[in-house]
């Protein structure tokens, strides 16, 4: 598998946190727990990416409040892809929105509005919007910081997402989650 150069990020990304504690019983860890927000406003969450895959990440160690699992809102432009990866984690992708396809390993699989989208580890996958005229939109879940955790960290990234947009849709921005309502 050949990859294309790595991305650089801004600022480093956390896959797994410290867990710490000045007791043996974890009181102040529990305490933090206990007191950390139950709702996460995802409108209030910033979206990064563009122009064909937008990305908001919705909960994951980065963020401090979660330690086991990964979950980000994604949106495909009208006819985008996104970039061609793998990673050893197995990922659910829910569609809320749209319809496209899968190329999981050469193999292609369509998805509609609805449907779940089951990504295998080790699988090399890339996702399409097939809709000339709409976005497609899901949630992607992976339990990636425990794979983290348990030092199964091989991702690659094989082609990396377009920095063109796409002809007519040059100015594409994603919606929030409420606006979809």
């Amino acid at each position: 598998m050949k990859t294309s150069e790595a991305k650089i990020y801004d600022e480093a990304r956390i896959f797994v946190r410290p867990v710490q504690s000045r007791q043996y019983s974890m009181r102040d860890e529990l305490e933090r727990l206990r007191n950390m927000p139950r709702v996460i406003k995802g409108n209030e969450l910033r979206w990064t990416g563009g122009p064909q895959l937008w990305h908001k990440t919705l909960i994951d160690p980065h963020n401090n409040l979660t330690q086991s699992i990964h979950i980000h809102y994604v949106d495909l432009a009208p006819k985008a892809k996104s970039q061609k990866h793998g990673h050893q984690n197995e990922a659910l992708c829910y569609i809320l929105e749209g319809k496209g396809y899968e190329i999981h390993d050469g193999k292609t699989y369509d998805w509609n509005a609805g449907d779940l989208v089951l990504i295998h580890g080790g699988c090399v996958h890339q996702h399409f919007n097939a809709d000339p005229d709409k976005p497609a939109r899901g949630i992607i879940i992976k339990g990636k910081p425990l794979y983290m955790f348990l030092n199964l960290i091989f991702q690659a990234q094989v082609e990396r997402s377009p920095k063109e947009p796409i002809p007519g849709w040059e100015n594409y921005k994603p919606i929030n989650l409420r606006e979809l309502l």
